[in-house]
């Protein structure tokens, strides 16, 4: 049996890796904070959709492990509203700066979180975070640090690390 032939060899070489960079995967949290994945973006138009890095490889095997390990046992969730402004921006940004994967919630869109950010905080009062079982209320880049801190999350975003967007 021959051995291939150089030029045919890359060029299937080639077509493989246009195949794999051409796979382009969605994600996306539907109105009931669902989270979906797919090859085309959602329908739905308040629906925000994200191109997952690295076609089919999801966005956790590509954290920090010690970020998947502080995400699994203290998952951050971020309750905001539409008129929101400075506090939940800034509040937003460290999460991203840190290369933290959040939840974002808005009380103002969805019953079941203004629900749940009533019983969580006692008003509707935001932004609120929560990392665990740890509530912060309000934004204090200090104390969201340390709440941050105390679960383990990484204290920067690593070079070529994914940007955090909702889980």
């Amino acid at each position: 049996m021959r051995a291939p032939k150089p030029i045919v060899l890359a060029a299937f070489i080639s077509l493989a890796a246009l195949a794999a960079q051409a796979q382009t995967v969605y994600k996306w949290v539907d109105k009931d904070g669902k989270v979906h994945f797919g090859d085309t973006p959602p329908t739905d138009r308040d629906a925000t959709a994200q191109r997952v890095p690295g076609g089919g490889a999801s966005t956790e095997e590509q954290l920090p492990y010690a970020t998947q390990m502080a995400a699994k046992s203290s998952p951050v969730v971020v309750y905001t509203s539409n008129d929101c402004g400075e506090l939940c921006t800034k509040g937003l940004e460290l999460l991203t700066k840190r290369g933290v994967p959040f939840t974002e919630k808005n009380a103002e869109k969805n019953p079941d979180d203004a629900r749940a950010l009533k019983e969580l905080a006692g008003s509707f009062q935001v932004p609120v975070m929560t990392v665990g079982s740890t509530t912060v209320k309000g934004f204090s880049e200090e104390r969201w640090q340390s709440a941050l801190d105390g679960a383990g999350y990484a204290k920067t975003r690593l070079p070529g690390q994914p940007g955090p967007k909702t889980q």
